[in-house]
């Protein structure tokens, strides 16, 4: 199995995500993502900004409303796609996310990021409170502190987005490649159908009550028993040998 690496590589622009930079992004998201060999997609940049967000010069012309629109709508698409994805899909964070750019990375599946990597929502600051970057926000940080990032700009250093959940590990910008490695590799050992099965369940599971939840997820490891990578994997654990996947 291998990984793709998509990487922002607009740095002169701070790798806003334009109209085209949102474009591109969907298109290497969705790209022959049903290969059997795909097995992770790692986002990370070029530059000392990940990515800064909107790009304002897009925003200004203000009796554009249709194509304000268009741009708001491929973002929440995109940011939606990538847990729709049947991969894992890993933030390799190495420098300042901001506003859509944060959003970004809260929408990741797993997000590495190095020390000096910080995270902010500043468009209130602006006059264009971070709306849709509150709604990965909110669900990936505890709500007073996505609040706090929200209502005053002020960045989150790297060790401050750990303790609060918005990234998974912080390591020195020297092993970030390393370390993103590793959890990609380990990734790649297991099955992919077993794995889609399981991402996809999550994020559904997720939104429901207790109950619900539990019933949704008690059918799905039912099922998941029944599938050829399930029962390999149960039979190579009582065996003591390496399970062979399907694919």
């Amino acid at each position: 199995g291998f990984y793709r690496n998509i990487i922002l590589n607009n740095p002169r622009k701070r790798n806003a995500l334009s109209l085209a930079m949102l474009q591109s992004l969907r298109e290497d998201l969705l790209h022959d993502v049903k290969s059997k060999d795909l097995r992770v997609i790692i986002i990370s940049a070029e530059g000392p900004v990940f990515c800064s967000g909107h790009d304002l010069k897009e925003l200004s012309n203000e009796d554009d409303v249709k194509h304000h629109s268009q741009v708001f709508e491929i973002c929440a698409e995109v940011m939606t796609l990538i847990q729709k994805l049947p991969v894992p899909v890993i933030a390799k964070v190495n420098g300042l996310a901001t506003a859509a750019g944060c959003q970004l990375v809260a929408s990741c599946d797993i997000a590495v990021a190095s020390e000096k990597s910080q995270f902010a929502t500043p468009g209130v600051n602006i006059g264009l409170f971070c709306s849709t970057p509150a709604v990965a926000l909110g669900r990936s940080l505890p709500r007073k502190v996505a609040l706090e990032m929200l209502f005053t700009g002020e960045p989150l250093s790297a060790q401050e987005a750990l303790m609060h959940g918005l990234v998974s590990k912080v390591v020195p910008e020297d092993k970030l490649e390393e370390e993103t490695m590793k959890i990609s590799q380990k990734i790649c050992k297991s099955s992919k159908s077993i794995l889609a099965l399981g991402k996809a369940t999550f994020y559904r599971q997720m939104t429901q009550d207790l109950d619900t939840a539990y019933k949704i997820t008690t059918q799905v490891m039912v099922d998941n028993l029944t599938l050829r990578d399930g029962q390999e994997g149960i039979e190579a654990f009582i065996q003591k040998r390496k399970p062979v996947w399907s694919h």
